[in-house]
């Protein structure tokens, strides 16, 4: 499959790594600019894998896709996917969310999920939309959260490994044709902002 892929840090890397293995054609890399003389990961692990690469900025169009790309693989994307860049991959967009999406939708769901005592968190790789974290759901996994256990810890754990593995079913399957894209279910979603002292106190007192 030819692939673009959006996103940055550790997990986007791993992204990359897997799709490589895979045998897929990474097109192109979008990545954050470099801070200083230190690289983002995503983008040092394309240079080191002669993948092109790109710096990213906070929204992503069909300029930014090359003609004959199959998918925009999301891996830890901040930046926002356009529909006419959604529209010039042939599938579209998949984004990975570390919740059970509809439940936790926003920027920090792993947060969120151990702030509100959660004790099952989950994953959800969805097909991206104009909305936030909104898109029908392509495939899910969930785990328990441990007592005690620091977002960090969690995402580290369970959830991150939890998003490569279901990135890599999810594009299995399309190797073969199978799309799946069942709509979120509405009345059970949540969305929090991101998750700041000073939102969070606002909300707590509104408790």
């Amino acid at each position: 499959m030819r692939i673009v892929i959006v996103g940055q840090a550790w997990f986007g890397a791993e992204a990359l790594r897997m799709c490589l293995r895979r045998g897929d054609q990474v097109e192109k890399v979008l990545a954050p600019a470099s801070a200083g003389e230190e690289y983002d990961r995503l983008y040092a692990a394309a240079q080191q894998a002669g993948v092109p690469a790109e710096h990213c900025g906070r929204r992503v169009t069909a300029a930014d896709i090359p003609a004959g790309v199959d998918l925009i693989l999301a891996a830890h994307a901040h930046a926002f996917i356009d529909a006419g860049a959604r529209a010039a991959a042939r599938l579209g967009a998949l984004g990975y969310h570390p919740s059970l999406l509809p439940r936790h939708r926003g920027r920090d769901a792993v947060r969120w999920t151990i702030h509100m005592g959660d004790a099952i968190a989950g994953g959800t790789v969805y097909w991206m939309d104009d909305g936030a974290d909104t898109g029908p759901i392509a495939r899910q996994g969930w785990c328990h959260v441990l007592p005690g256990e620091a977002p960090a810890e969690l995402w580290r754990r369970a959830l991150a490994p939890m998003g490569l593995r279901l990135l890599e079913e999810t594009l299995a399957a399309l190797d073969q044709g199978h799309v799946t894209a069942t709509p979120q279910l509405e009345a059970c979603a949540t969305w929090e902002p991101a998750f700041t002292p000073t939102k969070l106190a606002g909300r707590e007192g509104a408790q």
